[in-house]
């Protein structure tokens, strides 16, 4: 926040305070002298003496408690009691100075109550008078935005201090739902219902709604939004209640509506058995910890107290700055001394080191996040795709397996359901690679964890269509029904970490997305929250234009998050358990010899022949391709006749 001055020294405005008091002093005297009908002016000489005495010592007391230290345009409560202590103070001394002087008033101290309140409202009202005058200067000098503010609660108290006193915002009404606050008025702000809130805004000319409500939940907020959607506003929010009794963010820190709040999905809480089990003193992998997932994965885990963590990324930058952010972050944990934190620079393809990592540090749980999960970029890069989403599980499951790994957990994605696309047939085959393994007698315990989108995750809608719109527009949505799945970060990590904690072996946990969200729909709704209208056909004036894109290679317009119906619940209410069928062994080996050799002689259409075999429902949408290798010799493709007649290993 700037600090408004006016342009003299400290010292020059310190004495003119003080001669300002010493003035109003001997003017409340007087005039409690007038109220009780004496003459102020004919007394004994004696009496002027001692009251210049008494004045002085009065000022001196005020700078002694700090009253002239305080900044006028800041003052607040606690300087109001500084007042009321300081004119306390100067009538115990001008009570003094009666006693000495010995003139006929010596006796009369029925004039020093009314000398109290006078001083009282002279010396704390000039420097309230002072401050709404500084106020207002400044405001004419440099005018602030009118907002409204959502919320008359604590939040909303101390967020119109903290703008009163800013210099971008002037909160101009308070709207509330609590029928108790209604007419009421908040450090001088009167609060109104919310039906008011289109008159409100036309009255004042806001163009901004602030939500202080920083304790409601995600479904009371999401039925707010949705009652402010349609007004020509734009709708920004204070701090989550956690961060500002952290400290981490003042309340004045202002910023647009988060996803969650347009989700309306409240957190259920976590279970601390199920969080601590697969982690609390233990030696914890995550690989992809440079990722969206992996890195929120590691900031939960830390504070799960493991005996170490072991960060594994290919992205040199990623995982420097996950390092350096989880060590910081050990100074606020308690024992976050005896955590010890292992950043490896490498891949889940190579084997030695894989090996090595695992057995050098005593693994005894894996988080495996390393994933190529763009869609568009692995249906161009089809072998990478491959190598890293399959061998690279088979070799990190196999090594786990090896070294007898407690827990192994496989992050996958709703896109492995019925496959449209190469990324999705790939995390489906290392479902199975899991499921296959785990069929056999081992000591470690391989699951799988599907859910859908997860909001903030890299290439996320949620950051482009808010980008989009504070350029301007167009907002790019591929198609008009196109809908998914969402989930944020934090619920994602916390329920991937409590199934892993409930698997027995090769379980295929499924964690509840609710409803899935049209993309249009959620696109509309930003525009309108971020104070703008749709431009189209049917709007009298538009902001911003919606364009469809079409749908991008290998992409689905709806996904699903369960092959079969099976499904069985757990003890976490937001986890199910899938019952879904998997390949032998014997059968998933002689796949992977043929999806390695294809992938060694840059075979795409082999590669997509096996796929098609092994993943019930894969049907790509797209010829296979690739900017590097191309279209591989054409004496090795499979004529498409023949593609379109593959039996695959699952039956409807």
């Amino acid at each position: 926040m700037q600090l408004y001055t006016i342009p003299l020294s400290r010292t020059i405005k310190q004495s003119l305070m003080m001669t300002a008091d010493s003035v109003m002093i001997v003017a409340a005297l007087a005039l409690s002298f007038v109220l009780l009908d004496r003459d102020f002016f004919s007394q004994d000489p004696r009496f002027y003496f001692y009251l210049a005495i008494a004045t002085t010592l009065s000022i001196l007391v005020f700078a002694r408690i700090g009253l002239y230290r305080a900044l006028v345009l800041y003052m607040g409560l606690q300087s109001g009691f500084l007042v009321l202590q300081g004119v306390t103070i100067a009538t115990c001394m001008l009570a003094t100075s009666y006693f000495f002087s010995q003139t006929p008033l010596s006796t009369d101290f029925s004039i020093l109550p009314i000398f109290w309140m006078i001083a009282l409202l002279f010396i704390g009202g000039s420097r309230f008078v002072a401050k709404v005058f500084l106020q207002s200067l400044i405001q004419n000098f440099r005018p602030k935005e009118p907002v409204i503010i959502y919320g008359a609660g604590s939040s909303g108290m101390q967020l119109v201090v903290a703008l009163q006193n800013g210099e971008q915002y002037l909160p101009v009404a308070f709207v509330d739902d609590s029928h108790n606050m209604l007419g009421s008025t908040v450090h001088g702000i009167r609060v109104y219902n919310p039906n008011s809130l289109y008159e409100l805004i036309e009255r004042f000319s806001a163009r901004q709604i602030l939500l202080a409500i920083p304790s409601a939940t995600h479904t009371e907020r999401k039925e707010i939004l949705n009652r402010l959607e349609h007004l020509p506003v734009h709708v920004k929010t204070v701090p989550d209640l956690f961060d500002m009794v952290s400290g981490k963010v003042g309340v004045d820190q202002v910023r647009d509506i988060d996803i969650e709040d347009l989700l309306g999905r409240d957190i259920v809480p976590p279970n601390p058995e199920l969080l601590g089990a697969c982690i609390s003193g233990q030696s914890v992998m995550v690989t992809g910890a440079a990722g969206s997932i992996g890195s929120e994965l590691c900031r939960l885990i830390i504070n799960i107290n493991p005996r170490r963590l072991i960060l594994l990324d290919s992205f040199e930058y990623g995982l420097y700055e996950i390092e350096n952010e989880l060590r910081e972050k050990l100074k606020d944990i308690e024992k976050g001394d005896k955590i010890e934190i292992v950043a490896l620079l490498g891949s889940v393809c190579n084997r030695v080191q894989m090996e090595s990592a695992i057995q050098s540090f005593s693994v005894d749980t894996v988080y495996h996040v390393a994933a190529y999960k763009q869609v568009p970029m692995v249906e161009k890069n089809i072998v990478e795709g491959v190598q890293n989403n399959i061998f690279g599980t088979l070799i990190s499951a196999q090594v786990a397996e090896k070294y007898e790994v407690r827990n192994f957990v496989l992050i996958s994605t709703d896109k492995a359901v019925r496959p449209t696309n190469f990324m999705g047939a790939t995390k489906r085959f290392a479902e199975q690679v899991l499921q296959s393994i785990a069929q056999g007698e081992c000591a470690t315990r391989f699951s799988i964890v599907r859910f859908g989108n997860v909001l903030g995750s890299s290439g996320s809608v949620v950051p482009l269509f808010r980008k989009q719109i504070s350029a301007g527009g167009p907002v790019t949505v591929t198609h008009p029904e196109v809908t998914r799945y969402f989930m944020t970060v934090q619920e994602a990590a916390q329920l991937v970490i409590q199934a892993g904690s409930m698997a027995t072996g090769g379980d295929v946990f499924v964690l509840d997305m609710n409803e899935p969200i049209r993309i249009v729909d959620l696109a509309k709704k930003m525009v309108h929250l971020m104070g703008y209208d749709i431009k189209d056909e049917n709007s009298y004036r538009g902001d911003i234009a919606i364009e469809y894109t079409g749908l991008r290679p290998g992409e689905k317009l709806h996904e699903e998050l369960m092959i079969g119906e099976s499904v069985t619940g757990t003890e976490h209410p937001k986890i199910v358990r899938a019952e879904e069928e998997t390949l032998s062994w014997e059968v998933l080996q002689r796949l992977l010899d043929r999806l390695r050799k294809a992938c060694s002689q840059i075979d795409l259409q082999e590669i997509k022949t096996v796929l098609m075999e092994a993943v019930d429902g894969f049907e790509p949408k797209e010829e296979v391709s690739d900017p590097l290798w191309g279209i591989n010799k054409p004496a090795e493709i499979l004529p498409e006749k023949e593609v379109a007649n593959i039996t695959p290993l699952f039956k409807e």
